[in-house]
């Protein structure tokens, strides 16, 4: 046993007594703040559940269609999304696509901007970089404690745990993609007179698109990969189905739910990744760089 050289109490005890004050005098402000979240996952959770489900099979085989100009990739999609309607998952199934593409847009839109800032500043490259491997390896259970803390069980903590679990590949690939364009073609854009904003709009963003697109696609499977830790506090969706396979000791439910999960899974990076294809070919480069 390794001896103990300091009482460690009082620090957990101040630990804990400092999220209680948080909980206590900013919970509503919280709650407040992230309110825009919920109205935003409630917004496309309602969306998919109230579309046919033959016009979502449509579109996806029509968006999987016009990545590829091939009929494998939406043969693959229609029976995937097939299999998710046969198997009677098709809500679940929506409610968790609800949950991925609201923690994705919002990853989005907090990651792209930090990734432009990171890749113009060494010195903010420097501070984000840990506490993006923080975000990355800290076990996603530890930040789920002061979610639900601040806003009890539900959507909201279940969104951000995702969102805080999914965002640092956005932001790594955005930074690396900006940084990896050509100093020549920098060099060039600077001679015709642009200024910091026209190059990062109409150079650097276009010619890095193919790996920020790729980090959209990391993100994309990682909050997919977030469902079944999310359902415990109050999600739903897919993950629920395989929670609820594991507390009956019911195979069936949770191999066909986590099943589901995978054809969502495919489904989305399939057609992230062949988009991404497109546009390496477009700008001509060859491999998306990570």
């Amino acid at each position: 046993m390794f001896p103990e050289l300091i009482d460690t109490r009082p620090l957990r005890r101040g630990v804990d007594d400092a999220l209680g004050w948080v909980v206590t005098n900013w919970g509503s402000a919280f709650e407040a703040a992230a309110r825009p979240l919920l109205l935003l996952l409630n917004a496309i959770e309602a969306l998919l559940l109230a579309t046919p489900w033959w016009l979502i099979i449509i579109l996806l085989t029509g968006i999987a269609w016009f990545a590829t100009r091939r009929w494998t990739l939406p043969a693959t999609v229609l029976v995937s999304l097939l299999f998710l309607g046969v198997m009677e998952l098709w809500k679940d199934a929506m409610s968790t696509t609800a949950l991925m593409l609201a923690a994705t847009l919002t990853a989005i839109v907090v990651s792209v901007p930090v990734g432009v800032w990171m890749s113009r500043s060494t010195r903010v490259r420097g501070v984000f970089t840990p506490v993006l491997d923080l975000m990355q390896t800290l076990p996603s259970f530890v930040y789920l404690i002061p979610t639900v803390m601040i806003f009890g069980p539900g959507k909201i903590p279940a969104l951000i745990a995702t969102i805080i679990y999914a965002a640092p590949p956005l932001v790594r690939l955005t930074d690396l993609g900006l940084r990896s364009v050509d100093p020549a073609v920098m060099e060039a854009s600077r001679a015709f007179g642009t200024n910091p904003t026209q190059r990062l709009l109409g150079v650097q963003i276009p010619l890095a698109l193919p790996t920020i697109l790729a980090g959209i696609n990391q993100t994309t499977m990682m909050a997919l990969a977030m469902v079944v830790i999310a359902s415990m506090i109050g999600a739903g969706g897919l993950g629920y189905q395989v929670l609820q396979g594991i507390g009956r000791l019911e195979v069936s439910r949770g191999l066909f739910a986590g099943l589901g999960i995978v054809v969502l899974a495919i489904v989305f990076d399939r057609i992230t990744q062949a988009f991404g294809r497109q546009l390496q070919t477009r700008i001509g480069v060859s491999e998306v760089r990570a």
